[in-house]
């Protein structure tokens, strides 16, 4: 009898185990949720983070607060969450870096992104190459075979080493079989500044970014970055019509800490999907000309699996490291 009671008790205790994350996640999120942005405030992972925690709230009646820590190339945000509680009340708004760049890229890390959780893409947005007018190629095969004709005297700037752009710079060069020269500068504003005035000859940027100048003619696009054209930019061809297979979108998207329950982030996914199909939400989205994304946890992990896969080796093929 006492083996009979001792087997029912372990039975017993493995379902209440196996429902726990089920249970636990039908009752959250019980307190206020903390949405953290490895970056600072004002820019469009910021943005498209407040539009999210603004529907979070409003879904489940519970304060749901940005906060910034900014630093180490997204790091010291991501190492934050990274060693929160797993119990989805502090979560990570991030763009590609910390998730599937900074590994490779960095000597060490306090965190392994690899442990991370995914919970949902939110939205894409596309890169655009745009070079100075003044350069003599009006397409992308003529910048190839003007870069042919001059090895090592083209160059292009980007906002920092081991950067979304400079790593497609790098892969740009390695596809198309030419070689150009990287400038890194800190951050976006001084890169576009040197591009505008000429002080250099072309840059991969975010379409948000770079719109205007097309419009306005002080830069000329080349090439979007998506695998079919932009909406935005109908006569600019897709990259990969020219260089098939080079596509360089920047995604930005939600993860939570390590050990987090499945059934947590799977309740998180579909309360951002349910968010994403709002028209008033696509609409800002799009204002930023951005895209509407979404996925299931799965999805992003296959994602960032992907990703992370891709960059690594330019990594480690060109022996790039932070600085």
């Amino acid at each position: 009898m006492t083996m009979q009671k001792t087997l029912v008790g372990q039975i017993l205790l493995t379902a209440a185990l196996a429902l726990a994350p089920a249970v636990h996640a039908q009752d959250y999120p019980t307190k206020p949720i903390r949405v953290i942005v490895p970056y600072p405030p004002g820019g469009g992972v910021d943005f498209m983070a407040r539009i999210v925690a603004e529907k979070l709230r409003d879904k489940w009646g519970q304060p749901a607060i940005v906060e910034s820590r900014v630093g180490g190339g997204g790091n010291v945000g991501t190492e934050y969450v990274a060693k929160a509680s797993p119990d989805g009340h502090t979560l990570l708004f991030v763009a590609p870096g910390p998730m599937v760049i900074n590994k490779s890229l960095y000597g060490k890390l306090a965190f392994d992104p690899d442990t991370m959780v995914p919970v949902s893409l939110v939205a894409t947005i596309t890169n655009v190459l745009a070079v100075h007018p003044r350069l003599a190629a009006e397409n992308v095969q003529q910048l190839i075979a003007l870069a042919k004709a001059n090895p090592g005297r083209l160059n292009y700037a980007t906002q920092a080493i081991g950067s979304v752009a400079h790593l497609t710079g790098e892969l740009f060069q390695s596809m198309a079989g030419i070689n150009i020269v990287h400038i890194p500068y800190k951050g976006a504003a001084p890169a576009i500044a040197d591009l505008l005035g000429g002080q250099v000859d072309m840059a991969f940027l975010e379409l948000s970014v770079v719109l205007p100048h097309i419009r306005a003619g002080k830069l000329r696009g080349l090439a979007v970055g998506d695998e079919r054209r932009n909406p935005s930019l109908p006569d600019i061809p897709a990259m990969s019509e020219v260089v098939p297979g080079l596509v360089f979108v920047t995604w930005y998207g939600v993860v939570a800490p390590p050990k987090t329950p499945s059934a947590i982030a799977n309740k998180l996914s579909a309360a951002i999907a349910e968010a994403l199909k709002q028209p008033d939400v696509a609409q800002q989205i799009r204002d930023r000309n951005a895209e509407v994304a979404g996925s299931t946890p799965e999805e992003m992990t296959l994602l960032m699996r992907e990703e992370r896969e891709r960059y690594g080796k330019v990594i480690r093929a060109t022996g790039m490291t932070a600085q």
